[in-house]
């Protein structure tokens, strides 16, 4: 029922569950657990507030005045509640997808006469180089970023697994591709 990528308005309804949270407040907290490499831009919190409000999923408070910007409180409701814990409580749908980029680079490839074998040769040294950076993440980060550098290597190290697989059968999956 719910996409398996981080759904922004569903995040931010589980962050309004802990509490009721200002516009930046919201932000701050989805960028320190959520928006490692990709914040999340102000514009994306206050429009998709406004249609969660519209929707009855939120309530935004009267406009608080501050020394900057006037600040509205968001609280969620009964509507939000319910389907933040419908989505919570949902399987994410088990990897892998039956669709891989780097299938299909190696795919086609093979169909236009290129280099597979160069081409997974390159794409072994990017996720080598990725898995040093998210090494040096899991000594120095916190237990947020260990967790995530974690999740980030035991794909990194299954793409391995296939890379070298898939390069013992080129000649197999050439002669299917090009037949």
């Amino acid at each position: 029922m719910y996409s398996d990528l981080v759904s922004v308005p569903l995040t931010l309804l589980g962050l309004l569950e802990r509490e009721p949270s200002h516009g930046y407040d919201l932000k701050r907290d989805y960028d320190t657990f959520f928006g490692r490499g990709k914040p999340l831009p102000y514009g994306q919190v206050y429009s998709t507030l406004g249609r969660l409000a519209r929707d009855g999923k939120v309530l935004a408070g009267d406009a608080e005045p501050g020394d900057g910007p006037e600040r509205r409180r968001y609280v969620i409701t009964e509507t939000g509640a319910t389907e933040f814990e419908a989505w919570l409580t949902e399987a994410v749908t088990p990897e892998p997808n039956l669709q891989s980029l780097l299938f299909t680079k190696v795919v086609l490839a093979l169909m236009l006469g290129r280099d597979a074998h160069g081409y997974l040769d390159t794409q072994r040294l990017a996720h080598l180089r990725r898995m040093r950076e998210l090494t040096d993440l899991r000594r120095t980060g916190e237990i947020v970023d260990v967790l995530l550098a974690d999740h980030g290597l035991f794909h990194l190290e299954a793409d391995l697994r296939w890379i070298d697989a898939t390069t013992g059968r080129l000649d197999q999956l050439a002669a299917k591709v090009r037949a």
